[in-house]
């Protein structure tokens, strides 16, 4: 950082499984709602993983141009809808703002899938004249940030970060430097829509997926039982200013600060090193000045893979000490969305120091041998001042960040 300007969180958007808006998901996850279910948005009898998060009640065309609407995947109107609200919650207008001065820059983890697979399945059976012109645009990863910026009138710095679950942190941290160099205002976050077939058949081949058929309990970060996650879709998007900024236009004091930030990566398989997340929660403390004492709860990646949880847990453990800090993982409650699925960790740690609560995790039932772990397991009342939240993505990406109230 080289300037003394805190980064506030001036509004906040969720969509997510179990709740469409902001509200719906807070009130759903504090109450321990699940949003996993069958798959239902196509047939998946012949796949070998059943259960989803899926947002049932999502309407994009409620607020969507339809001639917008033919251009984009579904991941991109996720988007889209949260960074208008986001905006609303912010009382800003961008039409009042320089458009230099706004900048837009999210995470995605599979892009356009789904808008790319029909067009694909066109080419195909029809031939290349029934491919449509937005197929060079709606896949790729950068769609969310450029649809949200021109439909805005945002032409600052703008940009993607693509780290699977990583990166809805990393756009965080990119945020954070825009409004260093030189926006005023930036939109910022990620969702993702990963649940086609062709995208669920890519996801489904890692084999970290669970197979079980029962929605109740089927992911279960920590648990002795765990067999893998459960894919959802959505996330949350964020407007970032810096404190001068938001207090110049008189709009509240914001929900929290971006007090800190770090991004490692694992080394080489083999090559007898430790794992980069430890390095990550102590470069992103120490980038806060927050001592490990001063952290009141962490929202752990959980990914719900008996290895990989054991690896997360001796980290936080290691730096907190055994049982040191409440952990939990509320996205037991709707998958693990990728992209989205960080941004909506820091949108619950945001709710969660404005109204003294930390949402539990409710599908754990025994902890898994060898993880020394302060689980939350159901809603509990409680001050919060800092929150850490972790994730990590495919292939070694590490991200940590430390919110903490205004």
């Amino acid at each position: 950082m080289t300037k003394n300007r805190r980064t506030v969180f001036s509004g906040v958007s969720a969509i997510a499984p179990n709740g469409s808006t902001t509200k719906e998901f807070w009130d759903a996850t504090l109450n321990g709602v699940s949003g996993i279910g069958p798959i239902s948005s196509f047939d998946a009898s012949g796949y070998p993983v059943h259960l989803a998060g899926q947002v049932a009640d999502f309407a994009p065309r409620d607020s969507i141009d339809g001639r917008l609407m033919v251009q984009t995947d579904r991941w991109t109107q996720l988007g889209l809808v949260a960074a208008a609200r986001a905006l609303e919650d912010a009382e800003i207008d961008p039409a009042a703002l320089d458009e230099y001065d706004m900048s837009v820059i999210t995470a995605t983890s599979s892009g356009g899938n789904e808008f790319g697979q029909r067009e694909i399945q066109k080419l195909w059976d029809k031939g290349a004249r029934y491919v449509g012109p937005y197929q060079s645009i709606a896949w790729f990863y950068a769609a969310t940030t450029g649809q949200i910026s021109i439909r805005h009138g945002m032409k600052g710095a703008c940009g993607v970060l693509v780290g699977e679950q990583a990166g809805g942190l990393d756009a965080l941290g990119q945020a954070r430097r825009a409004l260093v160099d030189d926006a005023t205002t930036v939109v910022s976050g990620g969702t993702d829509a990963p649940l086609g077939p062709y995208a669920l058949a890519c996801h489904a081949t890692s084999r970290l997926l669970t197979e079980r058929r029962d929605p109740v309990g089927a992911y279960r970060p920590f648990d002795a039982g765990a067999d893998g996650y459960v894919a959802g879709e959505g996330g949350a998007i964020f407007i970032l200013e810096a404190e001068d900024t938001v207090r110049a236009r008189d709009a509240g004091p914001g929900y929290g600060v971006l007090a800190g930030y770090a991004a490692t990566f694992d080394p080489r398989p083999g090559s007898g090193r430790e794992r980069g997340l430890r390095r990550a929660i102590v470069r992103a403390l120490a980038d806060a000045r927050v001592d490990p004492s001063e952290v009141d709860v962490v929202f752990a990646d959980g990914l719900g893979v008996p290895e990989a949880d054991r690896a997360e847990a001796e980290a936080i453990s290691a730096v907190f000490g055994a049982r040191g800090v409440p952990v939990t993982v509320p996205k037991c409650l709707v998958g693990r969305l990728h992209a989205g699925g960080a941004p909506l960790d820091v949108a619950m740690a945001l709710l969660s120091i404005r109204d003294s609560v930390v949402p539990g995790t409710p599908s754990l039932g025994e902890l898994a041998p060898g993880i020394d772990l302060d689980v939350v397991r159901e809603t509990r009342q409680a001050t919060v001042r800092t929150a850490l939240v972790l994730a990590r993505g495919f292939e070694g990406f590490n991200a940590a960040v430390v919110i903490r109230s205004v």
